[in-house]
């Protein structure tokens, strides 16, 4: 069953079968995770932290896109002038440079969502905790986390999560 399934059929079984018991018995909190690894400062954090180990690489990126670009309009402007050769080689070179910049592009992206996945992994843990000790703390029954499919704002407490994280 996904996650998100578990969730709300935990919420509804706990509802059903309290009995005599009403819904308003219970204190019930949602953390929109989203807004958590938005807006949280070790979320914010955690990206200008990752923006800055990737700089070099993306520059280096840019610097390959922008020769393949201008390999390709020398390459159209001037190949009809060219020796069969010369336009051989060019075009050669041109695929060369673009297929290294595809397999550059690829390794950059998956290097990324490697080490964004990474950080969002400890955010997470840092913010169960946090969670945890709210809901201890305010006597919170239950408190779900995304995705749900509709959770109001009165019961939205990732405000108080997002402060709580700042605070650490």
């Amino acid at each position: 069953m996904p996650k998100h399934l578990m969730h709300a059929f935990f919420a509804a079984a706990l509802l059903l079968t309290a009995g005599a018991a009403t819904a308003a018995d219970y204190k019930i909190g949602f953390v929109n995770t989203e807004r958590l690894f938005r807006e949280a400062a070790p979320a914010k954090r955690a990206q200008a932290k990752i923006e800055k180990e990737f700089a070099a690489r993306d520059a280096e990126i840019q610097k390959l896109a922008k020769q393949v670009r201008d390999m390709q309009a020398s390459l159209d402007r001037d190949g009809a002038t060219m020796s069969d050769t010369d336009r051989r080689n060019k075009e050669r070179d041109l695929a060369n440079q673009s297929r290294d910049l595809q397999r550059m592009q690829r390794e950059f992206r998956e290097d990324l969502n490697l080490r964004r996945n990474e950080e969002l992994a400890g955010i997470q843990e840092r913010a169960n905790k946090v969670i945890q000790q709210i809901a201890e703390s305010e006597k919170y029954d239950l408190i779900l986390q995304d995705p749900v499919v509709y959770a109001s704002q009165r019961i939205d407490i990732t405000d108080k999560v997002i402060k709580a994280l700042a605070d650490k």
